[in-house]
């Protein structure tokens, strides 16, 4: 009988010991953690409709301002639901084939089916996946839409929603599986704290490509196609300004001591950028422009965003005056050199902005700012730089590539570009059967 008594007490602690040590494992959802990621994720859809959709519609002609506003709430709409069916399985989960994992997720996630209620991800373990899934939602919803701004004026509606449909699938789930989602740029070691490559180089690129496509607008460099309404655009870039911290501080993915420096670093570095583009062009033009400042203060969001969670605040500042002086030099007169008409600058600021705070990140990522990063200036990690280089030149490689033959697919079964007639007069009346006037 003692034996037996001895024997169950024995099973007994065996049996908590075994309750104990799997709750210990069990991933804890952290109240804090997911109340800011939800928060974030608003912040950066906030981004995209109004925030993107203001700054761009304020930029283009009268004619075609609603067009323009179209083309981010639909691009909203249209991300959303091909994110859902097959892009987050496709970015975010593991691919059973291992020599199909480095470069394109699974499709064990088609239609979100797997995510239950108290479902938690391996790069998210402290919120709720569906939370995770909703943030990099929002991620994917901008990029794309970002891409409108080289396009304006001149593209069909039906193109417009085909090429995002299919760049989205095609270039942006790969690439962001490339770096976050488990594949070979993340593995190689490359530093991207929230889309310096992914979202901005990338969408800056297919920015580039797409405009050379398209040609230039109609009376492009003889009519005057100035912003037709300014106070739109400052409206949009300060909702940018604002929302961009869901978007650098939530790529912490917790509310702790990495999202409050990305969150200093960010602020800091675009407000050096506005003033760096300012003080550029009224040297140069002998006008400081209000353009010009909402132009520099979203190449500093642009250029701090791969950089954000790794670096401290000065560099922060060299980051953001470096962004803002060559960022003007791109958008401003690289466009004049070489003739392209991108036509709100999405290249000059997006692509060229990208791929700067890309290589900087290389230079001043600290290993006392954040264990994940080391860069060359503070840990003299060298390497860095050319690790850093090989992810601009991958994803621009990728990105040109797939987006020009996407454009040459869709031209060929359905047309690019509206008519002379049309794009004369206005994408507004013709494409939606409305005028901003009613």
């Amino acid at each position: 009988m003692k034996k037996l008594a001895h024997g169950a007490l024995a099973g007994l602690a065996t049996l908590v010991a075994t309750a104990g040590t799997a709750l210990a494992a069990a991933p804890k959802i952290d109240t804090g953690d997911t109340a800011w990621m939800l928060t974030s994720s608003a912040l950066v859809l906030l981004m995209t409709i109004p925030g993107l959709a203001l700054f761009y519609g304020g930029m283009v002609r009268r004619k075609n301002v609603l067009a323009t506003l179209a083309q981010s709430f639909a691009a909203t709409g249209l991300i959303t639901v091909l994110w859902m069916i097959v892009g987050y399985s496709i970015a975010f989960t593991n691919n059973p084939d291992p020599n199909i994992q480095p470069y394109l997720g699974g499709f064990g996630y088609l239609f979100l089916k797997p995510l239950t209620l108290n479902a938690t991800s391996a790069l998210a373990p402290t919120i709720p996946e569906s939370v995770y899934m909703f943030f990099q939602m929002t991620f994917a919803i901008i990029t794309p839409a970002l891409i409108a701004g080289a396009l304006a004026d001149r593209m069909k509606f039906s193109a417009f929603l085909w090429f995002m449909g299919l760049w989205l699938l095609f270039v942006y789930c790969p690439i962001a599986h490339w770096v976050w989602g488990g594949g070979w740029l993340g593995t190689k070691g490359a530093l991207d704290y929230a889309g310096g490559s992914v979202v901005h180089l990338n969408a800056g690129t297919a920015a580039l490509v797409t405009c050379l496509v398209l040609g230039k607008r109609k009376g492009y460099g003889v009519e005057n196609m100035a912003p037709h309404n300014l106070v739109l655009s400052v409206i949009g870039a300060s909702l940018l300004w604002v929302g961009w911290f869901g978007f650098n501080a939530g790529s912490a993915v917790t509310s702790n001591v990495n999202a409050g420096m990305a969150a200093a670093a960010t602020q800091i570095a675009t407000a050096a950028a506005s003033l760096g583009w300012m003080f550029t062009e009224w040297l140069i033009s002998k006008k400081p422009s209000v353009l010009g400042m909402i132009s520099g203060a979203v190449a500093g969001l642009v250029a701090i965003t791969p950089a954000s969670g790794f670096v401290n605040p000065l560099d922060a500042l060299f980051i953001g005056i470096a962004a803002g002086v060559v960022c003007y030099i791109s958008a401003v007169w690289m466009k004049k050199l070489f003739g392209y008409d991108d036509s709100l600058d999405a290249w000059g600021v997006h692509g060229v902005g990208g791929a700067l705070g890309a290589m900087l990140t290389g230079v001043f990522a600290s290993n006392a700012i954040n264990s994940a990063g080391k860069g060359w200036l503070h840990d003299g990690n060298f390497a860095q730089i050319g690790i850093q280089a090989i992810d601009v030149v991958g994803v621009f490689v990728y990105c040109a590539i797939v987006s020009f033959v996407i454009l040459k697919l869709i031209d060929l079964v359905i047309g690019l570009r509206v008519s002379a007639e049309v794009e004369v007069e206005g994408l507004d009346i013709n494409l939606h059967g409305e005028t901003v006037h009613g």
